[in-house]
């Protein structure tokens, strides 16, 4: 592998920041709380002790600071998992890639990053106000399979028992299963998460099931969906970022996870609009076990 990047391909701001994220390496935590909306950002940094920087871009809003004696960055990365490929891929190389010289680091950095979001639950443990952690995440998106080594650090069978269970139509693009980090999963969801499997999906409407004046290419793949069940875990949520999360963790050697809490209840259709105040307690959870 070319150990040389190019400036077509590591994009540096003038002043040393990174492109899209405008994060210098040095304002980056090795521990990072991942947000999809920029104004949770400052709610995970109310509960910071002191504060060292604020950096701010688009859709993309990073606070730096102490929690509890921890260097934790908050990052918002705004919806999908188009988006994760900018974060995930523009703070790997903000710890292991020499900005001077645009050549990897000789020793490589291990990053944490837990997403907290939101999600829909998908059976009837999951009503609203469920706390899940993503065990693996089903990947409607298709983002890993333009990496290589994929298959190494994918579910394969899972992908062939879901396929195959929910008669996957070619045209919808090839689904990957990215796991979660085991340690992480057990540090984070300790014994008062759900754990399960979550579909990321490419989108809100359709890709989960939603019918507006558009008809679906499947009318019948969320029941598909809830019935699915692989090695004593069913497909608990659907949200629209832990595959591409866990998985660009895993190619890059990063630990990741997503803890998301149910919203709306699909299978019951319920939703609570109004969830910004509770997800608070998550917020809190994950800074707590980080």
């Amino acid at each position: 592998m070319n150990n040389y990047f190019a400036e077509s391909e590591l994009i540096i701001n003038s002043d040393g920041s990174i492109f899209h994220l405008h994060l210098r390496p040095e304002q980056m935590a090795d521990k990072i709380i991942l947000v999809g909306d920029p104004g949770r950002v400052d709610r995970v940094a109310s509960h910071f002790d002191t504060k060292e920087c604020e950096v701010n871009n688009r859709e993309f809003r990073s606070v730096t600071g102490i929690y509890k004696g921890k260097r934790i960055t908050a990052q918002s990365t705004g919806i999908g998992c188009d988006n994760i490929d900018i974060v995930l891929n523009e703070m790997d190389a903000l710890a292991n890639i020499d900005f001077k010289t645009r050549t990897a680091k000789p020793k490589l950095k291990s990053l944490t990053f837990v997403r907290v979001g939101t999600c829909g639950g998908l059976q009837p443990n999951t009503p609203t106000g469920t706390y899940v952690a993503s065990v693996k995440s089903i990947g409607f998106d298709g983002l890993i399979n333009f990496y290589a080594n994929r298959d190494k650090h994918c579910d394969v069978a899972l992908e062939k028992a879901f396929k195959e269970h929910v008669g996957w139509k070619d045209t919808m693009g090839n689904p990957y299963v990215a796991p979660a980090d085991k340690t992480l999963l057990d540090q984070i969801a300790a014994n008062d998460m759900v754990r399960g499997y979550t579909v990321a999906c490419g989108g809100f409407f359709g890709p989960q099931g939603r019918q507006l004046r558009v008809p679906l290419a499947d009318p019948d793949l969320n029941k598909k969906i809830e019935s699915f069940e692989y090695d004593g875990l069913r497909i608990t949520n659907f949200e629209m970022e832990s595959s591409a999360v866990a998985g660009l963790a895993n190619l890059m050697g990063h630990k990741a996870l997503t803890c998301c809490m149910v919203i709306a209840n699909r299978l019951e259709k319920q939703v609570n609009s109004n969830y910004k105040n509770s997800i608070d307690d998550l917020i809190v959870k994950v800074l707590d076990r980080i």
